[in-house]
């Protein structure tokens, strides 16, 4: 079976724009919510992590004449990053009009090498006007656009524009606009003719769509993969998450003892996958590790809580590690890492140090949650660019600390940065339904 590869990364996070901003915010460990700027967040804990002001994407507005939200808009900054990583970013198309509002990220990118490409693109995401063309995939690397597929997640989309609309606070559209858009407006701004999915069960479906990607390139139906998630902030969302007494008045932290609920986050972040022999055939320049293992389970047993033994959980973790052909221990047919699903809810947290206790009892922890926030329908993307950073600078941050940790949560969270000690990692996102799903990445081959 053909390797799936890491090709391209994009972020567009708490800690800024790009990838660069994302692995240097995840050594400063120090971040903190804010106060939601809404006026109409009549709520006891207001809070969230958010995208700073100045990386928020000014554009574009609409695409082909639909009105875009946030989420879609983060997901199209995330992925004009991955995409150009990725070396796959073409010229940009000539504006025909029907192109207003869409960035010039390729151009900065392809003029001026890589490294200065990350820049370029973070800029034109920021700063595109709304006469910048849409840009599209590069024939020169022998993409065949029918074969060049997108799966993104997210779990409130583009509800913005709707909770606008609904209080008065935005212009009504004169078009109906979908709330879950982010996957046809990533491929329509590409023109990627191949599959395009939106995958929405909640917070675990990022790692399903990174999933889904993989077996469209196993099965032979995609050669690239463009897939990730977005999520932006939602006054439902937050609102109902208070209701239901989940949000921690201070700050997301994990396996804490102090922990009361979680925080969300926003953002985006996107992963280019690509089979290994597609990627040799056009010479990627960077291959930053492979998606090696996927798990699939269903607790079957409530709406919104786990279920305490945690059966299904180890089972995905299981089937990931056995496809991943990963082991126990160190070296490089071992764990080196776990990014766990851990949102700082109490019983969540429990029942999956318990399994990791049991399936991985030395195995080091990084909470990207305690980092950014419960990115919702982007969290599994985000542990899986985190993973993916790791084993491409061979490094495990260190965690933002969390105050006094559970006794119940005995799981080790280094405190500072240290290097890997196994070839693979884990990442764990579970839902709302019972929807669990656990990812193994591996070390690029040498």
């Amino acid at each position: 079976m053909d390797d799936v590869l890491v090709t391209g990364l994009g972020a567009l996070s708490p800690l800024g724009a790009g990838t660069d901003a994302f692995w240097r915010g995840m050594h400063a460990a120090d971040t903190a919510p804010l106060r939601v700027p809404d006026p109409l967040a009549h709520m006891d804990h207001p809070l969230m992590y958010l995208v700073p002001e100045a990386d928020v994407p000014d554009g574009p507005e609409e695409q082909d004449g639909l009105p875009l939200g946030r989420g879609s808009r983060f997901a199209l900054a995330a992925a004009r990053e991955a995409v150009l990583d990725a070396g796959l970013a073409g010229p940009p198309a000539p504006d025909t009009g029907r192109d207003r509002g869409r960035g010039a990220a390729q151009d900065a990118g392809r003029d001026t090498g890589q490294d200065a490409g990350r820049d370029g693109v973070r800029d034109a995401g920021r700063d595109a006007g709304p006469d910048a063309p849409r840009a599209g995939l590069d024939p020169r690397a022998g993409l065949d656009p029918r074969r060049v597929a997108v799966a993104l997640s997210s779990g409130m989309g583009d509800t913005d524009l709707h909770e606008g609309w609904w209080t008065g606070q935005a212009p009504a559209s004169g078009r109906w606009a979908p709330t879950f858009p982010v996957a046809s407006v990533v491929g329509g701004w590409f023109g990627a003719q191949g599959v395009n999915t939106c995958v929405s069960n909640a917070c675990a479906a990022s790692g399903y769509a990174l999933s889904v990607a993989a077996d469209l390139i196993r099965s032979g139906e995609a050669d690239v993969v463009i897939a990730g998630g977005a999520e932006a902030y939602s006054r439902v969302a937050l609102g109902c998450f208070n209701r239901l007494g989940a949000i921690d008045p201070e700050r997301c932290r994990p396996f804490s003892a102090e922990r009361r609920g979680t925080v969300f986050g926003e953002g985006a972040a996107v992963l280019v996958l690509e089979s290994a022999a597609h990627a040799r055939a056009r010479g990627a320049r960077t291959v930053y590790g492979r998606l090696a293992g996927a798990g699939w389970s269903c607790d079957a047993y409530h709406a919104t809580a786990p279920e305490p033994s945690g059966a299904q959980i180890e089972r995905a973790m299981r089937e990931a590690l056995r496809e991943a052909g990963a082991g126990g221990g160190s070296g490089a047919g071992g764990l080196g890492f776990v990014m766990p699903h851990g949102t700082g809810t109490e019983l969540n947290d429990v029942v999956e140090s318990r399994v990791l206790g049991a399936l991985a009892p030395r195995t080091p922890l990084y909470s990207v949650k305690a980092l950014i926030g419960h990115t919702g329908g982007a969290a599994g993307a985000f542990a899986a660019l985190a993973a993916a950073l790791v084993l491409h600078h061979k490094t495990l941050p260190p965690n933002v600390p969390i105050g006094e940790p559970d006794p119940e949560c005995a799981v080790p969270l280094p405190s500072g940065s240290a290097p890997m000690t196994g070839g693979y990692g884990l990442v764990n996102a579970y839902a709302f339904g019972g929807n669990n799903i656990s990812l193994v990445f591996g070390e690029a081959a040498a």
